[in-house]
């Protein structure tokens, strides 16, 4: 078994204004391509087409729009299929969310709940209904959908998954034209850098890169003109690792300060605040000095750059506490509580700041690809009052504050204990019992 992860190759200095601006066009041509698709088949009539997606793909050639961009097939069709598999994950999405207020329904019948799950789940029964269609299915479907279809009204159950997708359901559209992807066919390695193709034949860029490795995969450029630098992400397959000495069940806290607290109160990440309110106290100076000398700044070349070594350095010391994590705990199934969404902002500036750039999206990113690299289940838990319920006696702790001093104190058992630990210590218990929402 194996898992994909991403490594980052980077240009050796700026790449001449000419090149970069062949290389924009190109990022700009991408995401036309990508809007057209959008627009063309994110619909509700295109659902058909969109399995397997060699419709799509002979219609967008038939459209004329390549010729009319003169962007080489290389990216054309890359384009074609990047925006072809947003738009399925995208349905997907849609189809998630009409589940939820189905479950959340409460004058369905669980045989109305059933009937809808069963259209949303056939892709061919839930195309016919969006499209005011018959729905016939093969005989083996179409025997559990009769079934189905007598316990219930289907023209008022239709109408209302009507209604939610259109509710919920969204076109996509995207601004971005400072990358692309690029199949084997669009580069050469070599000299010591990459030789990318233009939209010029038989005519490529050379860039030189940082270090000499060479792969073959689709990769993807992510242009920075400001700097004249570019990045290439490449997806690389790597083993996954099995460990028979993990067998420990772990209930994990995160928090802005100390990055991770496990059940039985061990710490990792313990300066993980020290490098947040740093950084985050940097950025709020700087700002305020940009502001005032906003009309005389001659640039931003040396802010941007200590700022990608702070952001790299705060990124190097949370993988590492990771990885002391994993190898301490030897854990085999982690339970977390989902992380919380990002704040509104308060009175004092300084914590906003620290609020706004901590780390929380990154490091839970970081913990999954960890785990799945390692075999360790990764076990997402129900958050609703997780930090105010006692994890001795359950009681949800209200009126006056449970925390104090970072510190949980339960009025009704008398239970103390560090807030963070209490916390997870009641991740772990909702991950054993009846609170899990996902697992990974």
């Amino acid at each position: 078994m194996s898992v994909y992860k991403i490594i980052r190759q980077y240009g050796k200095g700026p790449i001449p204004e000419e090149d970069m601006r062949k290389l924009i066009e190109i990022a700009g041509d991408y995401g036309k391509v990508k809007n057209y698709v959008y627009a063309r088949f994110g619909g509700i009539a295109s659902l058909s087409k969109l399995y397997p997606g060699y419709t799509v793909q002979n219609e967008m050639t038939a459209s004329g729009l390549r010729d009319t961009l003169g962007i080489p097939s290389v990216y054309f069709y890359l384009a074609v299929f990047d925006a072809l598999g947003e738009i399925k994950a995208q349905w997907t999405r849609t189809k998630t969310h009409v589940q939820k207020n189905i479950g959340r329904n409460e004058q369905f019948t669980e045989e109305e709940k059933h009937y809808l799950s069963f259209l949303l789940k056939i892709n061919s029964a839930f195309e016919q209904v969006l499209n005011q269609k018959p729905v016939e299915l093969p005989q083996e479907l179409a025997e559990q959908y009769t079934l189905l279809s007598r316990q219930a009204d289907t023209e008022r159950l239709q109408k209302y998954l009507c209604r939610q997708v259109r509710k919920c359901h969204v076109k996509l559209h995207t601004e971005n034209t400072f990358g692309f992807s690029l199949s084997e066919r669009a580069y050469r390695y070599g000299d010591g850098g990459i030789y990318i193709s233009t939209k010029e034949k038989r005519k490529r860029i050379f860039i030189p890169l940082t270090d000499h490795n060479q792969y073959k995969s689709q990769l993807y450029m992510k242009l920075n003109p400001k700097e004249g630098t570019i990045q290439l992400h490449v997806p690389v397959r790597t083993a996954v690792r099995r460990h028979p000495e993990y067998t420990g069940r772990i209930g994990i806290a995160f928090g802005m300060y100390t990055m991770l607290t496990t059940h039985e109160g061990r710490r990792y990440g313990e300066e993980l605040g020290t490098y947040q309110t740093g950084y985050a106290d940097w950025i709020r100076r700087q700002a305020g000095i940009y502001q005032r000398n906003k009309e005389s700044n001659p640039g931003r070349k040396k802010y941007q750059a200590k700022k990608k070594r702070m952001e790299e350095q705060l990124h190097s010391y949370i993988n590492q506490e990771l990885n002391r994590f994993l190898q301490t705990e030897k854990p085999r199934t982690i339970y977390m509580a989902k992380l919380p969404g990002a704040q509104g902002k308060g009175k004092n500036k300084r914590i906003n700041y620290s609020v706004s750039l901590w780390q929380r999206g990154y490091i839970r990113k970081r913990l999954a690809q960890k785990c799945e690299e390692q075999s360790v289940e990764l076990v997402e838990v129900w958050g609703k009052d997780i930090s105010r319920e006692c994890s001795r006696c359950g009681c949800i702790v209200t009126g006056s504050p449970a925390k104090q001093s970072g510190s949980f104190h339960c009025p009704s058992c008398g239970f103390q204990e560090e807030e963070k630990t209490n916390t997870a210590r009641n991740a772990k218990k909702r991950g054993q019992g009846e609170g899990e929402l996902q697992r990974s």
